[in-house]
C-alpha cells in the first residue's frame, strides 16, 4: 500500500474522519459526508480505506528485539473490573531498578501501534506498561471500529479503575524504582490526565498527547510535572486548552505545552496518514527526555 499522508487529502475530510472515530457520527453517516471527496475513479470506500490504520508500519521495535524484554500480564484491579491484562517491557541489560511509564492507549484498546510504543519506552530505559481496556470483552479484537465499539461497551468508571490499578502495579513492581510516570494519547491522553488528579501520589510525570483535559476545579489536585503535546489543527481539544492552561498557572504546577505546527490529532500514530513524522519524532524525544528529568534523576 502507498503510504499518503494528511497533505494528500483535504483538510475537511480529516475533520469527518476525526468526528466518525470519535464518535461523533456513524459509519453511514460518514460515507455518505465522505462521499464527495472520492474524486478520480476513486470510490468512497477505496478513500475511506486510505484513511484506516496500516499496522504493518507500526513496528520501529520488534517482538524480538534482543534490547528488551516482553509479555502479557494479568493484574488484579478491584474496584474495576475484577481483573485486566497488560502487555510488560522492561530492558534486558538493567539489573537495577527502574523508573516506570503507564502507556495508555487510544480509543480502541490496545492495538500494535500502541504495543509498539511500549516497546519504544522499555529500550528508552523504562519498565513500561500498556494495559488493554478491552481485556474484560477478551482484548483489542484486530481492528480499531470493532475496538471503538467494544470501548464504548464499557463502563468509563471501571475502565478509569483499571488504569489506576495498572498504575498502582507499577508503582509496587518489583523492578519499579518507586517513580512513576504516564503517556497516552487521544482517550490516553484524557487519562493521563485522570490519573494525574486521582492518584497524585502515585503519578510523579503526566504527558497527554491530545487529550482531554480535567475538569478546572481538579487541577489543583495534580502534583506531577505535566507535559502536554498538542496538535495545531486539532480543534476539539484545543479549544479546552486555554482554560487547562490558567488552571495549571493558578496551581503552580510545573507544566510544559507545545502545540505542533501543521499537524493533526494523531499526528504520533505512525499507522495513519495523519502521522507526522518529524513532530511526532520530536515529541517522543521530549517526552523521554521529560521522564528522564523526573522519574530518573534524584530529587
Amino acid at each position: 500500500m502507498v503510504r499518503k499522508t494528511a497533505a494528500d487529502f483535504d483538510p475537511e475530510l480529516l475533520d469527518l474522519f476525526d468526528g466518525y472515530v470519535h464518535g461523533q457520527m456513524d459509519r453511514r453517516t460518514f460515507f455518505e459526508k465522505a462521499a464527495k471527496f472520492a474524486v478520480g475513479g476513486l470510490t468512497a470506500t477505496a478513500l475511506i480505506d486510505s484513511l484506516m490504520p496500516n499496522y504493518a508500519w507500526a513496528s520501529q521495535v520488534a517482538n524480538d528485539d534482543k534490547r528488551i524484554k516482553t509479555e502479557f500480564i494479568e493484574f488484579p484491579s478491584p474496584k474495576g473490573h475484577d481483573k485486566t491484562k497488560a502487555y510488560l517491557a522492561q530492558p534486558t541489560e538493567s539489573d537495577d531498578k527502574l523508573p516506570a511509564v503507564l502507556v495508555v492507549h487510544e480509543n480502541r484498546g490496545l492495538n500494535p501501534y500502541v504495543e509498539d510504543v511500549v516497546r519504544r519506552t522499555a529500550v528508552a530505559g523504562f519498565l513500561a506498561l500498556g494495559p488493554d481496556a478491552l481485556a474484560p470483552l477478551g482484548g483489542y479484537p484486530g481492528t480499531d471500529d470493532d475496538g471503538r465499539k467494544m470501548q464504548r461497551e464499557l463502563d468509563r468508571g471501571k475502565i478509569t479503575e483499571d488504569f489506576i490499578a495498572a498504575a498502582q502495579f507499577l508503582k509496587a513492581h518489583p523492578k519499579c524504582n518507586g517513580k512513576v510516570g504516564v503517556v497516552g494519547f487521544c482517550f490516553g491522553g484524557g487519562m493521563a490526565n485522570t490519573l494525574a488528579v486521582k492518584i497524585p501520589d502515585v503519578i510523579q510525570a503526566a504527558v497527554p498527547f491530545y487529550g482531554r483535559q480535567p475538569k478546572v476545579e481538579d487541577v489543583p489536585k495534580i502534583k506531577a510535572a505535566v507535559l502536554v503535546q498538542n496538535a495545531e489543527l486539532d480543534k476539539r481539544i484545543n479549544a479546552g486548552w486555554p482554560a487547562y492552561e490558567e488552571a495549571l498557572k493558578e496551581a503552580g504546577i510545573d507544566y510544559t505545552q507545545y502545540n505542533y505546527e501543521g499537524c493533526n490529532h494523531g499526528f504520533h500514530n505512525d499507522t495513519t496518514p495523519r502521522y507526522d513524522e518529524t513532530n511526532a519524532k520530536l515529541a517522543w524525544e521530549r517526552t523521554i527526555a521529560f521522564f528522564n528529568q523526573h522519574l530518573t534523576k534524584a530529587k
